[in-house]
């Protein structure tokens, strides 16, 4: 690991007169993302995407993914032979890590494989055809855009995305970019599949009917966001992603093979090794939020990296955002009343969004 290069400190009149918001705009005005600065030939990040040293990994640090690992659940037989065990380890995964991976559960790998190449091709289009979909404006349904919260952050993480909003419901593929058109409509009509499958199985994990999730409309739509993380010259003054948790019920992740998402679990920062073929799925906020703590939304990050690119697709799965949730009666009790307050979707990405990826988890807000 290349040794860590350090900021000089600043000195009072250059910390005076720095204008991070001035820095900040007039990057986002180019339009270009991170990977129009790597085409710029930058050899040091601009500021503002560099993060305070005491929030950075630390690389001397043990690894300890040698005691942990992310569950891998076969979802073989899971209509009949299987389905018990598979609820069970499901129900497991979602009470401890709040993650697991995912094989053979219904997506064929060359649907996976030609949407992580459709990601890098997007990005790595001519900028002025990229620019035509750059976007801040989330009534925009197709949009791409460079670190959804540049304007809140304290610092900036060192990707690009693209997202696709499907929660007022299915989107015309015309509406995508030409590139990534055939391989996003096919990926999505697998993954609802899938969506449905995992909706089914999290509700018997929870000790519910089947369609209790879906009754209750916990799982209805999606937001799709494509990412990518071109190869950083700095990377150990950086993220590819904040710590964070997810707002949503559910996230259905597909990443390549680059590697550099981590789970933190037991107070250790885990990698979750990629599996060619495979699916991470980890329990969102409203999840944990409506199951009064049965399941758990865990924190987790991306590491900038020197080799790449690397790519993924995150399916958030929300709720509807014209209902009203609060913890499941049948988890509540005299002794263990409900420890979150009534809310909706709607409110809780507007308290998501207003403070960035900032290190710290948004449940805490609604807790009573």
């Amino acid at each position: 690991m290349s040794t860590i290069m350090k900021e000089e400190p600043l000195l009072s009149s250059e910390e005076d007169s720095y204008d991070r918001a001035k820095e900040v705009q007039e990057f986002d005005e180019t339009k270009a993302g991170v990977k129009g600065l790597i085409d710029s030939g930058i050899i040091n990040l601009p500021r503002f995407l560099i993060h305070p040293q005491d929030t950075l990994p630390n690389y001397d640090a043990t690894t300890s993914s040698s005691l942990f690992q992310v569950p891998v659940i076969d979802f073989t037989g899971h209509e009949k032979c299987r389905r018990l065990e598979i609820i069970n380890e499901i129900k497991k995964a979602s009470e401890t890590w709040g993650f697991f991976q995912m094989v053979n559960h219904g997506v064929p790998v060359y649907v996976m494989d030609d949407m992580l190449k459709v990601i890098k091709e997007f990005h790595e289009q001519a900028e002025e055809v990229k620019k035509e979909w750059y976007s801040r404006d989330h009534k925009m349904k197709v949009r791409y855009f460079c670190n959804g919260d540049l304007l809140v952050a304290k610092a900036a993480n060192w990707r690009d995305s693209i997202l696709f909003d499907f929660q007022d419901g299915p989107l015309d593929p015309q509406a995508y970019p030409l590139v990534c058109r055939e391989a996003v409509s096919k990926y999505m009509e697998h993954i609802l599949k899938l969506k449905e499958t995992l909706s089914e199985l999290l509700s018997e994990a929870l000790g519910l009917k089947k369609d209790y999730l879906a009754n209750i409309e916990c799982m209805k739509s999606e937001i799709v966001v494509c990412h990518y993380y071109p190869p950083c010259p700095q990377p150990e003054l950086t993220f590819g992603t904040t710590k964070h948790s997810d707002p949503s019920s559910l996230t259905i992740l597909l990443q390549d093979t680059i590697g550099g998402l981590q789970v933190l679990h037991q107070n250790h920062w885990i990698d979750i090794t990629p599996i060619h073929g495979g699916l991470v799925a980890n329990i969102g906020d409203f999840m944990q939020l409506i199951s009064n703590d049965k399941f758990k939304s865990v924190e987790h990050r991306v590491l900038a990296g020197s080799v790449g690119p690397r790519a993924s697709a995150a399916c958030h799965v929300y709720p509807d955002a014209c209902r009203k949730y609060r913890p499941i009666e049948e988890f509540t009790s005299n002794e263990n009343p409900s420890k979150y307050r009534e809310t909706d979707i709607t409110e809780y990405l507007s308290q998501f969004r207003s403070k960035g990826l900032d290190g710290h988890k948004t449940l805490p807000y609604f807790r009573l």
